[in-house]
């Protein structure tokens, strides 16, 4: 019997690509991913767009949430997530928070905490002036920044509202609440004839 797991991701990309525009890219990545085999995609979020973090240190992103189904473990989903972004031109070597062609981030798998609570845990309360210089060197579920990101939150509570953080307990709604009004600031959902971002 084949066990079949529920897993959400997020998409999101500032720079042009082959495919074209940021919000062309993701609309063609989505495709591909969803053609791969054993994961198939379930429901996608509207496109919003996204200032870049910190202010002015970029163009604005294009940014979308997905659900899928897949037998595949978490380690070779986010090498297939991996894949598709160097088929795009993804440089993983410009440092984290850099501009990008694309960025597919394995958000979470099933109910799954890896490595175990106690990291997940240490990585959740990295103070801010941290995160940007310091990256685990293993696979962290669910992501760890997952709470802290309203252009993670924003779309994926349009098709996994009621999905809880296995480490928390906290749903997606909850998270969102908990922004406060300055989560979504400068973000906007965009329009299908819109994503030429």
């Amino acid at each position: 019997m084949v066990n079949l797991s529920f897993g959400i991701g997020a998409v999101g990309a500032n720079l042009p690509s082959a495919a074209g525009s940021a919000g062309q890219t993701l609309r063609v990545a989505a495709g591909i991913l969803h053609s791969e085999q054993h994961i198939s995609i379930t429901a996608i979020s509207r496109f919003w767009r996204t200032p870049a973090v910190p202010a002015g240190s970029g163009p604005d992103y294009c940014n979308a949430a997905f659900c899928f189904s897949t037998i595949l473990p978490a380690e070779a989903v986010l090498a297939r997530f991996h894949a598709i972004e160097a088929r795009f031109g993804r440089d993983r070597g410009t440092g984290r928070w850099s501009a990008r062609v694309l960025d597919l981030d394995l958000l979470a798998l099933a109910d799954r905490i890896a490595p175990d609570p106690e990291t997940l845990a240490h990585w959740i309360g990295l103070p801010p002036d941290r995160q940007g210089r310091e990256a685990p060197d293993r696979l962290i579920l669910p992501h760890p920044r997952i709470q802290d990101r309203g252009f993670v939150l924003a779309p994926l509570a349009e098709i996994a509202p009621g999905w809880r953080h296995p480490l928390t307990g906290r749903s997606v709604a909850a998270m969102l609440a908990g922004l406060g009004p300055g989560g979504l600031a400068g973000m906007q959902p965009l329009s299908p004839e819109s994503l030429d971002i």
